[in-house]
């Protein structure tokens, strides 16, 4: 199997700016996520940044940079340059990492890459975990989704789905019958749609839910979804996902 990875990283981040260059016990956040990326049994690996001090960054460390526009609303965007400036075809696998997932496994990673090779009818593929907390259930801030028996996704939502009505809302609680996945936010396309996918346009579930990859059910495409090998650790969205993930390091 032969696959890239492209790490997307923007100095611009909303909550939390600079978050690439944020120090992790003594290197920078993105440097720990190019580490990932290296155990993985990726070929090629490229960060994606519209940024020359994230790019100087990432050279001093030697990673392969690619600059990318400043107008990109997503990684995925900045995917879909990489693989145009690269030239790849159409049935090249590319596995987005964000780049702030430190804690990233390299098997989760060859894991999403290997899967989508498996499966041609998918033009993605991606992974979950079992949600066995209830105020993670209830969190908006995680994407839950729900499959089907082939193991695609049937929809992704910030709500608890499928949702239980002989035990929701009184009080809410992790019902003994039915089974809750989280949604792990890493990808494998294949540049090929790719390509296709950066041009539809917003569909009205995505903007709803503000979730990306409800543009492709939309459309009627596939996502395979599996649950992954091994627990990824906490990606940093905030400060105090930072404070969290720099003790996790120093633990």
């Amino acid at each position: 199997m032969s696959f890239t990875i492209v790490i997307p990283a923007r100095y611009a981040s909303t909550r939390l700016p600079g978050k690439p260059l944020e120090l992790i016990v003594n290197k920078p956040l993105i440097q720990h996520v190019h580490e990932c990326a290296l155990k993985s049994e990726a070929d090629e690996i490229i960060i994606a940044t519209d940024d020359d001090r994230i790019r100087e960054v990432a050279e001093s460390f030697d990673a392969t940079v690619c600059m990318t526009s400043t107008r990109h609303n997503s990684g995925t965007d900045r995917l879909a340059e990489v693989i145009k400036e690269q030239g790849y075809p159409d049935d090249r696998i590319v596995v987005n990492l964000q780049g702030d997932e430190p804690l990233m496994p390299a098997s989760v990673i060859n894991q999403v890459a290997e899967n989508l090779a498996q499966r041609y009818e998918a033009g993605a593929a991606t992974v979950c975990t079992r949600i066995h907390r209830v105020d993670e259930l209830f969190d908006p801030n995680v994407v839950k989704v729900v499959s089907n028996r082939d193991g695609y996704a049937i929809y992704f939502s910030r709500a608890p789905i499928p949702w239980d009505r002989s035990h929701f809302p009184n009080p809410p609680r992790l019902p003994p019958t039915a089974e809750f996945y989280r949604h792990v936010g890493l990808y494998a396309y294949r540049a090929g749609f790719l390509k296709k996918f950066v041009m539809w346009p917003v569909c009205l579930h995505e903007k709803v839910e503000s979730l990306e990859q409800l543009r492709i059910l939309f459309h009627s495409e596939k996502i395979h979804v599996d649950v992954a090998k091994e627990l990824p650790g906490p990606g940093i969205d905030t400060e105090d996902d930072l404070y969290k993930v720099r003790d996790m390091f120093l633990n």
